[in-house]
Order: C-alpha cells, then structure tokens, then sequence
C-alpha cells in the first residue's frame, strides 16, 4: 500500500506566501483572529525581549482536550464560513517558521491542557501534552510563541501596536461601536504590556457618517463614515477601507473602482459583517465567482453608491482622464446592457452586474430567505444617513416624493429627518445638493489594458471587464475590423466563471453570444421606433 507524503515545510511556506503582508503581522492578526471567533472581550499582548517570548491570552470559550488535540493538524478546524473570521484553520501554524516553540494553553470548564509545538523537519511537527504553564487563570486560550530571532518584530511593543490598530482599526473606532455590538455585545479591549489600547475615531476637517441598508430593512447592514482632510494623509490611511468582524480586509481606492479628485486627502472605513462568508482562504480579500462572488458583488455596489453619494455632495467629481476613459468605453458596454438583462434571468448570479435605471431595477428572480436572497435578487441599495459633521450645515437634498413607485424587488428609502441630508429616489442618480443629479452606473463596465504576457482575452474584476489589448487575437479583431465580436466573446468568458459552475461554461457562452447576436435587431427596431 502507497502512503501519501507532505513536504510540510513548503507547505507552510507557500501559506506565508498567500498573505499579502510580513510573516509577524500574519502571525500576530491570525492569533488576535482566533481570540475574537472564540468570543473573547479582552486580549492581553505580552512582549518579553529577554526570554524572548511574545504571550497573548484571550478570555473566549476555551477548547476542550480533543479540540486542542485537532488544532495541530493543517487545515482543521470547528468553524463555520461567515460566522466569525476564521474558519480556514492554518493562518496559526505560519507561526512554526519563524518559531522555536509554540506554547498553547486553554481551558474550559474541567479541561485544563497544554501542548507544545514545533518544526522539526521538513516533513514533520511533532507536538506533545506538557503541564499547564498557568497562562490562563479561568478560561480562555493562551499563546506563547518563541521566536528563532531574538531581534524579531514579534518582540517589538511597537510594531505590535500598530499591526493591532492597522488590522483591527473598527475594535478601536467608536463610530463602529454599534453595528459591531451585535456580534461584540461587551465589547472588545485590546492590552498591550499592561495598559489597554486606546480608542481613536476620525478626525479630519470633515466626517461624514455612511449607513449601508439592505432591502427594506431599518437596520443597517453595514456603517462607517467618509472623511476629508486638510492636509495629505499618510499612505496606509488613503482610501476606503472595509471591514468584517473588526478585522480589516482591503484598503484603498482600487477594489471600490472609485477615485476622487483629491484621493490623498480623503479616506473611510466601512464596517459589513456579513461580508465574512466572502472572505478567501488568507482573509486578506474576497471571493469573485459563484454564489459569493455575486453577494460580495452586491455589498460592494452598495458601499460604491453611499461613497459616491457623499463624493458628490463634497463636490468631488473624480479625475478627468478617467471620466474620458469611461465615455470611450461606454458605447460597448450600451451595446451588452440588454444581454446582461435578459440574461440575468436564466443566470442569477450576474444579477449585481445589471445596470440600475431610472424607475428601479429589472426584476430579477429570488427565492428563499435571509442570505440566499441577498445573493439572488436585484443589486442592494446604500443609503446616506447624515450629511458630514461641519461647522456650516450642508444644504439637503431634494426628498423623494411617497408618490414616486418603486418595483418590489428595490429597496425602499423612507425620508430622513429634517435636520439630516435626505438621499434622492433610488433610480440609480446621486444628489449633489442643489446641483442638477447625474445618472449614475454601477453595472458592468469595460476597460482596456496592455497584458503581453497574459493568455487570457480578458479578466473580471470586481465589476469591471479588462479586455486584454495587447493578446494576438484582439490585434487580428482589429485589423479585421471585428472588435465587437472579439469584445463580446472576452466579456462571455470573464463573465463565465461568475454565473455558472466549471462544467457549464460552455452553455453560457452560448447562451450570452446568441443573446448579444439578438441584440442588434432590437436595436434597429428601436431606432425605427
């Protein structure tokens, strides 16, 4: 009989890799993760240079002896996705690289065990049951890490500090206090080398509080808020930043495809806890295809509409050369709108890619309940609460009507109180104050870039179809005159792995090229008309 072998020093290292940021600070976020998941409401962080020894020890649930037995093993663990951050089960054993010993102690109720940890080889951590330390006085989970380096970051009270208020900035907002209090009603103190973190919310010259409403429903999905400063912001603070559970995911302007005139001076942090049942392997992104692609897609439109919104009102229109880019694709993406349209009903999940239009979205088909229904129907809705905290009141804009209709699968706005900015009808247009509104598109859009080293016709990301100029085919499309088709077909297959599973593609591209083929007589009837 065969026996299957795992090279697991490569293993672990081709894990470190997935993360985007050092080993330390994925080591010290995993930890601090795992602490949050198991319902802790005070972290405790040690640095001891001399033993050297990094301790952090948690006031959770605990784990029982047969739970701690499983924690060595890669990959293994009792969470379930969207419940918490974690649920994956090896963002911890990185720590094996770049320690001599790992330390666990945990205890709950009658159980009180720990275990010690190492790498011995390149194919084996052998682990063993070791006296409890007295980490953990009631209950909780303690880690005590042993760096190889005695100058390691790990040891650093400072680089500490500022990975806990880079990774976990919502724990230590009070602005996110209470949408965090449903998951963390004791709240949630961080302690480093005795004293605990302190709180800081945003200050700049202007805040603007943001509320993301899902459906008809009163209570907020996500909140956060916009802020513009005065002066240039520090570069790990530009951009909107979102969140799920306290823990940071992505930051910047690039994965909301929005850019301000002045994106150095203005940042956000937005908090949606239902994101977390999105989140990929290394918690550092989400998921873009099937079932959570289309919910991810959905929240993040919903945020793009309440940024946009209060862009707008602080007269931020974006930068020149990206309103050209945008006009130069936009007779190809007018042309596959309909496609989309029609196609959105045979294939659910691109629901969040069809274009909001004046009257409410098309009706698209739900069924079930709760979660299931944010991934099947029409694209959600943000609504702006309040307008920004300023000396001088911003002037409200128009309240929609009760008169104006809304179809049943759109969200519904009710008026805001008078003293607050009021958001417009929910017909995809932005208020601007007393400026005239301009529609606005979130839908599926298309762009141009320069991939030579890429095979690939085109890529998705996030809402945006890049069509690869520079591959072989598109060159020859050119030449040929026959760009529309080539761009339909890359559409097709960037779109493919979104709408459907692996073994259906084929169908799909059918499907979407006889739909795009269709369009053009509708089109020429409709100029007729």
């Amino acid at each position: 009989m065969g026996e299957t072998r795992v090279d697991l020093l490569h293993l672990l290292e081709d894990l470190r890799d997935a993360y985007p940021g050092s080993t330390e600070e994925t080591i010290l976020s995993e930890i601090v993760a795992n602490s949050l998941d198991s319902g802790a409401t005070t972290i405790t962080i040690t640095t001891d240079p001399t033993a050297p020894a990094l301790t952090i020890v948690d006031d959770g649930e605990g784990m029982r002896r047969r739970e701690l037995a499983r924690y060595h093993d890669v990959a293994a663990s009792a969470k379930t996705r969207g419940a918490g951050i974690g649920f994956a089960g090896v963002g911890i054993k990185v720590a094996l690289l770049v320690c001599a010993e790992v330390v666990t102690e945990t205890r709950r109720g009658k159980h009180h065990v720990a275990s010690s940890w190492r790498l011995a080889s390149r194919h084996r951590a052998p682990w063993r049951w070791i006296p409890p330390l007295g980490l953990v006085t009631r209950q909780g989970t303690a880690v005590r890490l042993t760096p190889t380096n005695a100058l390691s970051p790990l040891l650093d009270p400072g680089f500490v500090e500022s990975v806990l208020r880079r990774s976990f900035e919502p724990l230590l907002d009070p602005a996110l206090a209470e949408i965090l209090s449903a998951h963390y009603p004791r709240g949630i103190a961080l302690v480093l080398n005795g004293p605990a973190l302190e709180h800081q919310g945003g200050s700049a010259f202007e805040v603007a509080p943001l509320a993301i409403r899902v459906g008809r429903k009163r209570k907020p999905a996500g909140a956060g808020y916009l802020l513009r400063a005065g002066e240039t912001l520090s570069e790990e603070r530009r951009g909107v930043a979102v969140s799920t559970f306290g823990k940071v995911i992505r930051r910047g302007w690039d994965w909301l495809a929005l850019t301000p005139a002045a994106p150095e001076r203005v940042a956000g942090l937005i908090e949606v806890p239902a994101l977390a049942e999105c989140l990929t392997l290394n918690k550092a992104d989400f998921i873009r295809a099937g079932a959570r692609g289309a919910t991810y897609l959905a929240y993040r439109k919903a945020i793009q509409e309440a940024v946009s919104r209060q862009l707008q009102l602080w007269g931020d229109t974006g930068e020149p050369a990206e309103r050209a880019r945008r006009r130069a694709a936009r007779p190809v993406e007018r042309d596959l709108e309909g496609v989309l349209a029609d196609l959105a009903d045979e294939f659910p999940l691109l629901a969040p890619l069809v274009e909001q239009r004046a009257g409410g979205q098309r009706r698209l088909p739900a069924t079930g309940s709760g979660s299931d229904v944010i991934e099947r129907r029409a694209p959600l809705l943000a609504v702006l609460e309040a307008g920004p905290r300023t000396a001088e009141p911003a002037t409200p804009a128009q309240a929609p009507s009760q008169e104006q209709a809304i179809t049943p699968v759109t969200t519904s706005v009710e008026p805001a109180p008078s003293a607050q900015l009021e958001p417009g009808p929910a017909t995809g247009r932005l208020a601007a104050g007393s400026r005239t509104r301009r529609p606005v598109r979130y839908g599926l859009s298309i762009q141009f870039e320069a991939r030579s080293d890429d095979a690939e016709l085109a890529r998705l990301v996030e809402s945006t179809v890049w069509v690869n100029e520079a591959h072989p085919a598109y060159r020859r499309a050119v030449a040929s005159r026959s760009e529309g088709y080539h761009v339909a077909l890359a559409v097709a297959l960037a779109l493919a792995a979104l709408a459907v599973d692996p073994a259906k593609e084929h169908a799909f591209i059918t499907a979407f090229l006889a739909r795009w083929g269709a369009a053009i007589e509708r089109r020429g009837g409709s100029r007729r008309r």
